[in-house]
């Protein structure tokens, strides 16, 4: 069974229920002295609490997709390898290859054409070499004739560390969301790619070029909208593509947006932070290199580089966020330098999760759109 099924929960469940039955039934049994009986009283107890963990921690996995399966939660995973590229025919084999295709859970149709389709999609990178899973939202319009000549705008959606991609469709509902705001006219119809930012996992780069390692901020930069932009009809001028994320996902927005504003018109961090941490699960991401660490602090760009032509979005909470001193200093920060346009979403309360989030991702949504051009 896997870490996500339904199966597995109940599983879990229901051993931690037959313990705590046991435990009530067999312990005037074992209430006599001896070290027979003391053992068994803390083995019953200290095998319901186990359960109960386990059944709190994989209803806690459900809800917030932190791990994909038993090899994601182990740091076992091993399907991240390099794709190596083979022809079909006398055509070479593209860096985007779609391996499904479904509907937008909740308001898709049997149609693309009326509800819009997701496409699970491979994506390997032209120039990084980095491989990683991704699905792409494509609106109603996309598969409408009177649109078949149209370019639609585009954005990156990113889960925060660790994460999974299914979790924007099943749990944030970044698909039915883009679908109903567009249906009543609220944003215009917009594809969107959604993954997480672990694109090596189990390691955190941040979205940083490693030295040495993976060089995950080009292929964000490069690499991912040259390959969504080869295979579906994306814009291909400046303002054609935002970025949302959310935790580390909305670091990465921020940052990306800042460090490449002709590829991201617009970037919008849902509960970010302004640095890079270094820690056990991101291991030295800058080997010593000053300029590449000054580079992944937003504090350090705002002061000491020019403000970027791009617009920013970020959240927080005035209770429930760690952010929010930080997240104010930020907005200041940004309309000092002029340049730069920022937005904010500020919450009464809220924590970081994702009920919290799926208040915030409706006038995300729009704002995003309203920022993207319509080719």
């Amino acid at each position: 069974m896997g870490l996500t099924s339904n199966n597995t929960l109940v599983a879990a469940v229901l051993v931690a229920v037959v313990l705590f039955v046991g435990t009530v039934w067999l312990w005037p049994r074992l209430a006599r002295r001896g070290w027979r009986s003391v053992s068994g009283r803390v083995g019953l107890l200290l095998a319901t609490q186990c359960m109960l963990f386990v059944s709190v921690g994989l209803a806690a996995n459900q809800a917030f997709g932190f791990y994909a399966s038993w090899a994601d939660l182990l740091g076992r995973e091993t399907d991240q390898g390099v794709v190596v590229d083979h022809t079909l025919g006398d055509r070479p084999a593209g860096p985007l290859k779609v391996t499904d295709i479904g509907n937008v859970p909740g308001r898709g149709g049997f149609r693309p054409s009326s509800g819009g389709q997701i496409q699970k999609v491979d994506i390997v990178g032209r120039t990084t070499h980095i491989a990683t899973p991704a699905y792409v939202y494509l609106p109603p319009e996309y598969f409408q004739s009177r649109y078949r000549a149209r370019t639609f705008p585009a954005a990156l959606v990113l889960t925060g560390y660790p994460g999974t991609a299914r979790a924007l469709v099943d749990k944030l509902h970044y698909p039915r969301t883009a679908l109903e705001l567009a249906k009543s006219g609220r944003m215009q119809p917009m594809i969107l790619v959604m993954m997480r930012p672990t694109v090596a996992p189990p390691r955190d780069t941040e979205c940083v070029d490693v030295p040495g390692g993976p060089r995950t901020e080009s292929f964000f930069a490069k690499d991912l909208p040259e390959a969504v932009t080869a295979h579906y009809r994306v814009g291909r001028e400046p303002g054609s593509w935002g970025i949302i994320g959310d935790s580390t996902g909305g670091y990465c927005a921020l940052k990306l947006a800042m460090h490449h504003p002709r590829v991201y018109a617009a970037g919008a961090g849902l509960s970010p932070y302004y640095r890079a941490p270094v820690d056990p699960t991101t291991g030295d991401l800058f080997q010593g290199d000053k300029a590449l660490r000054n580079r992944a602090n937003l504090w350090w760009c705002l002061k000491h580089l020019p403000g970027p032509d791009t617009s920013l979005l970020v959240t927080s909470s005035k209770e429930g966020e760690t952010n929010y001193k930080d997240t104010l200093k930020f907005i200041d920060r940004v309309k000092a330098a002029g340049t730069t346009r920022i937005s904010s979403i500020i919450l009464e309360s809220g924590g970081h999760n994702f009920n919290t989030w799926r208040r915030e991702i409706p006038a995300t949504l729009q704002w995003i759109s309203g920022r993207l051009g319509d080719q």
